[in-house]
């Protein structure tokens, strides 16, 4: 184990879940309903809250806001959140050398109120949970990360972060953490322009020198 590694930072949709086709066939529907002439929406929101979602696409629309709320929330609670393969057991790893893991996701408190329902121990994998009620700017800015390395009391530079989306990746660099990428979203190549440390999952990996 890297002793200069003091924290591991996880988004979670695509990276602790295999999520992310699930919110992008979501959300392709919605955009294809009221941006009918628009390609590719559903991938520009990746990393993004509901609210910038909504200040972006759907202003000053509250009944329309309200209505895809309802739709999302219903989806959601139907879900079924599957770990990401080797993810359980390399938290754990972590967890009995030391080294502290947090997720920090742009998901909002109710939506993680579905996931403890159906992994009822999912709390005790990590020393903390931040939402996107716990900080002021959602990702690409770096300023969830930046929250949680305060609070775990350890410098980002001392944190790996592990991102699936563009915009997750680049608020992981622009904290100044070391970034490794799942390509569980994304292709290789395309997460290679913003870190050279990719991989497809969790199965067999240990942290090590940079």
């Amino acid at each position: 184990m890297n002793e200069m590694i003091k924290a591991c930072l996880f988004d979670l949709d695509g990276v602790v879940f295999d999520t992310e086709p699930l919110y992008t066939e979501f959300w392709r529907n919605i955009f294809k309903e009221f941006y009918p002439t628009e390609q590719g929406l559903e991938l520009k929101i990746k990393g993004q809250t509901l609210s910038q979602i909504y200040g972006h696409y759907f202003a000053e629309q509250p009944d329309r806001q309200a209505e895809i709320t309802r739709r999302l929330d219903a989806y959601e609670s139907k879900m079924q959140y599957h770990f990401v393969d080797g993810f359980t057991d390399f938290v754990q790893q972590l967890r009995q050398n030391g080294v502290k893991a947090a997720i920090v996701t742009s998901s909002n408190k109710a939506k993680m109120e579905n996931v403890y329902r159906q992994h009822t121990t999912f709390k005790q994998l990590f020393d903390a949970i931040f939402t996107a009620e716990d900080f002021h700017e959602s990702k690409p800015s770096p300023d969830g990360y930046l929250t949680a390395a305060r609070v775990l009391g350890v410098e980002p530079t001392d944190c790996i972060v592990f991102e699936d989306s563009f915009n997750g990746l680049r608020s992981g660099l622009a904290a100044k953490a070391r970034v490794v990428g799942l390509a569980t979203t994304n292709s290789v190549d395309s997460i290679k322009e913003f870190t050279k440390e990719v991989i497809p999952n969790f199965v067999g990996y240990k942290l090590t020198e940079l």
